[in-house]
C-alpha cells in the first residue's frame, strides 16, 4: 500500500496553474495576429467581436463552455469574465461546472500528467485522466458526496440546473469553500445565472442518483433536475436581453442550447426577438460530419439563430487562443463601463 501511495503522490505532484488574464496584456499579440493569416487572423477578429459585444451597451454576453478547458488551466479565465462583468450568463457542461470548478472550490486540484503510464495502472491508483491532466478519483467521489449532501438539504421536487447551481453558490459562500473565488461563487455574487442543460452528465449525476435512489427506497419525495425549466429560463433571459452576443468554447449541448433560445422565443410568440448579434466559436470540430458541435455560425443563420455580420469561427484548441482573446478584451477595458445585467434576478 505504501508503494502504491508513493506512486500516486509521484504522479499527482504538479498541479495545473490557471491563466490570469490580468497578469498578461495580450493586446500586442492580438494586434500582431490581425496582420497575419490563417488562425491568427481569425482569432484576432474574434477578439475584436468580443470587444464590440462588450462595448455595445444594449448587448448581453452569453459564455458557453464545453470540453475540459477549465481542468486544463482556463478556470480563472471564465471566472474572471464573470467577476469583471464580461459575461452575463453561462451555459456549460456539468463537468465544467461540477467536476472542475466546484471540485476545486472544495479544495481539490487538477494535475499535469507529465508521465502517463498504462491507463490500467492509473485505474488501480484511482487516478482519472483527461488527456494529459489527472484527477484524484477519491477526491472526485468527495465532490459527488457534497452534491448528495446539498440535494438532501434542499426541498424535494423539480428544479432547473440554474436553481441548483445557485444553491451551490450560496452553499460555497456560507463558508464551505476551501478555495475562494470559484466561477460558481463569483456568479452567485454577481447575479450571473449558470445553466447546465445536461447537468446529470457529470459528478452531479452520481450525487443526485444516490439522493433519488435512497429517497425512493425510503418512500420519500426527492429532488430532480428539470431541463425544460432550464430551456424556458434561458429563453426568458434572451427575450428580456434583446441584443446578445455568444462567446462559445467548444460545442456540444451548451452551444445548441443557447442558440435555440431565439427559435424558442419565436415559438412563444415573440417574433421580434433578434438573432444573436455577435458570435464567436472556438473549436477543433470538423464540419464534414454535419454534427451540431461542428456546425458553423453561418450555418446557424439558416436556422434563424445567429446573424452573420459579426461572427467568427476559430479552429483552434481553446486553451491556446481563448486566454489571449479574453486578456485582450480585459485590457481594452470595455467591461469597466458596462451596466450589470444580473439576470439571476428574473428568478428570485
Amino acid at each position: 500500500m505504501t508503494d502504491k501511495n508513493n506512486r500516486k503522490a509521484e504522479l499527482l505532484a504538479h498541479p495545473v496553474e490557471h491563466f490570469d488574464i490580468a497578469a498578461f496584456d495580450a493586446r500586442p499579440v492580438i494586434d500582431a495576429w490581425e496582420n497575419m493569416s490563417f488562425t491568427s487572423r481569425d482569432a484576432a477578429r474574434a477578439a475584436r467581436i468580443l470587444t464590440m459585444a462588450l462595448e455595445d451597451k444594449a448587448c448581453s454576453v452569453f459564455l458557453t463552455l464545453a470540453g475540459s478547458t477549465s481542468a486544463g488551466g482556463c478556470m480563472h479565465v471564465w471566472r474572471d469574465m464573470v467577476k469583471n462583468n464580461m459575461a452575463d450568463a453561462v451555459v456549460a457542461t456539468g463537468a465544467s461546472i461540477v467536476d472542475m470548478d466546484f471540485f476545486e472550490a472544495l479544495g481539490f486540484k487538477h494535475y499535469q500528467a507529465r508521465e502517463i503510464p498504462d491507463d490500467k495502472i492509473l485505474r488501480d491508483l484511482y487516478i482519472d485522466r483527461i488527456y494529459d491532466t489527472y484527477i484524484d478519483e477519491e477526491e472526485l467521489q468527495a465532490c459527488d458526496h457534497a452534491i448528495y449532501e446539498l440535494a438532501e438539504s434542499l426541498p424535494p421536487g423539480p428544479m432547473s440546473s440554474r436553481a441548483f447551481i445557485h444553491a451551490m453558490g450560496e452553499w460555497l459562500s456560507q463558508g464551505h469553500a476551501k478555495k475562494q473565488g470559484s466561477l460558481i461563487e463569483e456568479a452567485y455574487h454577481a447575479g450571473v445565472p449558470i445553466f447546465c442543460p445536461a447537468f446529470s452528465d457529470s459528478s452531479a449525476g452520481f450525487g443526485l442518483v444516490k439522493h433519488q435512489a435512497e429517497r425512493i427506497k425510503a418512500g420519500k419525495p426527492y429532488l430532480s433536475i428539470d431541463s425544460v425549466a432550464d430551456f424556458r429560463e434561458l429563453t426568458e433571459i434572451k427575450i428580456q436581453a434583446g441584443a446578445s452576443g455568444l462567446f462559445m468554447i467548444g460545442g456540444g449541448v451548451p452551444k445548441n442550447f443557447v442558440q435555440d433560445t431565439v427559435v424558442c422565443a419565436e415559438i412563444l410568440g415573440h417574433d421580434d426577438v433578434e438573432m444573436h448579434k455577435y458570435a464567436v466559436q472556438i473549436t477543433v470540430a470538423d464540419v464534414r460530419d454535419g454534427a451540431c458541435s461542428s456546425s458553423t455560425l453561418k450555418e446557424a443563420c439558416s436556422w434563424g439563430k445567429v446573424d452573420t455580420a459579426l461572427e467568427q469561427m476559430v479552429y483552434a484548441e481553446a486553451t491556446t487562443v481563448a486566454p489571449m482573446i479574453v486578456s485582450d478584451a480585459y485590457h481594452r477595458g470595455a467591461w469597466k463601463t458596462r451596466g450589470e445585467r444580473r439576470w439571476a434576478k428574473l428568478f428570485d
